[in-house]
């Protein structure tokens, strides 16, 4: 008599392997990334990488000419848009524009879930953007964004694996959002940490995703602590797989690090209330 295994340990199973193999990047989106730590690129290598997959050529121009960054002038080539925006820039737009495509499945239980999670990515990401101008970080700005946009990567590869199993014939019963919540919460930190150290992304990306819900955290890693209350701030405004309005951010200790003010902090809802997937969509 065989014995069917917890949902939980054919997760485990498929993520214990390499990681690698999860299809959670885009290959260009990662190139880039890649380029910026090692710094050796030239920006015609940039245009060239970006305009050989037209489909991703598209969208990223559809993105450069979205609300998001509006005040703009139109941009109607990849050269108009990297010489403009830069190199940190543009491959931040790339991954934007890529990864919403991640966010997606057929089964409507865990499209809805991928669907919620790149709306709290995108805002996340944004109001970490926001909070890194407002408070004196300016130059952090890009990689706020990038970190925020990415804190949250393991959830999506766990929903991916979890997909992965469905199609397969692995999980014998359909998948309740409460399930769902409960194995994200578990495992994500770790998960987004391992997926981003295999792809050797930046470290700084690395640790926020396995210390952006820590209790005990580095209070002077400036971008881990802008992300962690923004990342807060989506989920007191309902930008999250894990809503809760009871969240204080006027008490949150990421406040204090970063002397925000109380208006400040009402301003930063506003932000991530207002982010959506619209500037991922070209709206």
């Amino acid at each position: 008599m065989t014995t069917e295994k917890p949902l939980v340990e054919l997760i485990r199973d498929r993520l214990a392997g390499d990681m690698r193999d999860l299809p959670v990047f885009h290959s260009v989106a990662l190139k880039l990334q890649q380029m910026l730590v090692s710094r050796d690129f030239r920006i015609e290598e940039v245009i060239r990488l970006i305009s050989e997959d037209q489909s991703l050529a598209s969208q990223v121009l559809k993105v450069g000419n979205s609300s998001y960054y509006t005040g703009l002038s139109k941009v109607a080539t990849i050269k108009d848009a990297v010489i403009r925006l830069g190199a940190q820039e543009i491959a931040n737009l790339v991954m934007m524009a890529s990864q919403v495509e991640q966010y997606r499945s057929k089964d409507p239980v865990l499209n809805n879930a991928m669907q919620r999670l790149w709306d709290h990515a995108l805002s996340c990401a944004t109001g970490a953007k926001w909070l890194a101008s407002k408070t004196g970080y300016s130059s952090l700005a890009t990689e706020a964004f990038m970190g925020g946009l990415l804190h949250d990567i393991g959830k999506l590869a766990i929903i991916k694996t979890l997909d992965e199993i469905q199609q397969a014939g692995g999980a014998k019963t359909n998948v309740s959002e409460i399930l769902i919540n409960e194995i994200l919460d578990t495992m994500h930190e770790d998960v987004g940490h391992r997926l981003m150290s295999s792809w050797s992304l930046p470290e700084t990306y690395c640790s926020i995703a396995v210390n952006h819900h820590k209790t005990e955290y580095d209070g002077n890693d400036i971008l881990l602590v802008i992300v962690r209350l923004s990342d807060l701030a989506c989920r007191k405004v309902g930008k999250s797989l894990r809503p809760d309005p009871a969240v204080s951010l006027v008490g949150a200790s990421e406040a204090q690090f970063l002397g925000i003010k109380e208006i400040t902090l009402a301003e930063l809802e506003i932000i991530v209330e207002d982010a959506g997937t619209q500037a991922a969509l070209g709206g």
